[in-house]
């Protein structure tokens, strides 16, 4: 998102990233259970979203998140009904989320893959589907990791994530966001778009 939101919004507008450790889940009753230091986005969203809502110069929240396996249509009811809770809410909030993993908006610009990574395989490439429910990243993994994602795999979980990180870093890089054939990378760009032309 470092490398994106500059190539979307230009050097006009302000803005400012946080990232979250884990996705977490909306606890019942919409209470956080686990500390705020924890950073566990869902956990703790309604505090974050009323926070934002009071906080003088906010004109946007953008949520940016892996759908993963849940249901899209089900989530995002479940993410507006906690935005429905705010005693104070930001002006504007929206939901951005990536279908099914952060990959799919890197596999929407093959182009930007293969400039990254000039060994990927065009057969794993070329067989993808945008937004589909893939395993995406394992998907990514199988095109430009030698061995596939098993291999990395194999290496723990700590090690699959560096390498996440490094691949979105080199790919975003190279990406046309105007381009990118993603459905839901289009409607994240779409209403960050909207937020500089109102």
């Amino acid at each position: 998102m470092d490398i994106l939101i500059p190539k979307i919004l230009g050097n006009g507008a302000t803005y400012k990233i946080h990232s979250y450790k884990g996705i977490g889940h909306l606890p019942k009753g919409l209470h956080p259970k686990s500390s705020a230091n924890k950073r566990i986005l869902l956990d703790q969203l309604l505090k974050l979203l009323c926070g934002y809502g009071k906080t003088p110069g906010i004109d946007a929240v953008i949520i940016v998140c892996d759908l993963d396996d849940k249901d899209k249509e089900q989530f995002l009811s479940e993410l507006n009904r906690v935005l429905d809770a705010c005693h104070s809410k930001p002006k504007v909030t929206y939901f951005c989320l990536a279908i099914e993993e952060f990959e799919a908006w890197y596999l929407g610009d093959l182009d930007a893959i293969r400039k990254a990574y000039p060994q990927a395989k065009n057969i794993v490439l070329n067989g993808y589907i945008n937004d589909s429910i893939c395993g995406t990243w394992e998907l990514l993994a199988d095109a430009i990791y030698k061995g596939g994602h098993q291999a990395l795999l194999n290496k723990g979980w700590q090690i699959v994530g560096q390498y996440k990180s490094m691949w979105a870093e080199a790919i975003s890089l190279h990406m046309n966001v105007e381009e990118n054939k993603s459905p839901s990378f289009q409607i994240m760009y779409t209403r960050l778009k909207k937020l500089i032309l109102s």
